[in-house]
């Protein structure tokens, strides 16, 4: 699954480590789902879709 949380996360000038805190993840997490080596648990993704207020939708796609 493809994502946008690379784009994102560097338009709100966020670091990996910042990103992860305030997800409670791991920077290797973080590191993983931009990468596409990982696919957040649904619950993740909605967490992330609530701090970025974008619905899922817009924030991961299918390959």
């Amino acid at each position: 699954m493809r994502n946008r949380l690379k784009e994102l996360r560097a338009e709100r000038g966020w670091s990996q480590v910042d990103l992860a805190a305030k997800l409670a993840v791991s920077r290797q997490t973080v590191n993983a789902i931009e990468n596409g080596r990982y696919d957040p648990s649904l619950p993740l993704a909605f967490d992330i879709a609530e701090l970025f207020e974008m619905p899922i939708e817009m924030l991961f796609f299918k390959d």
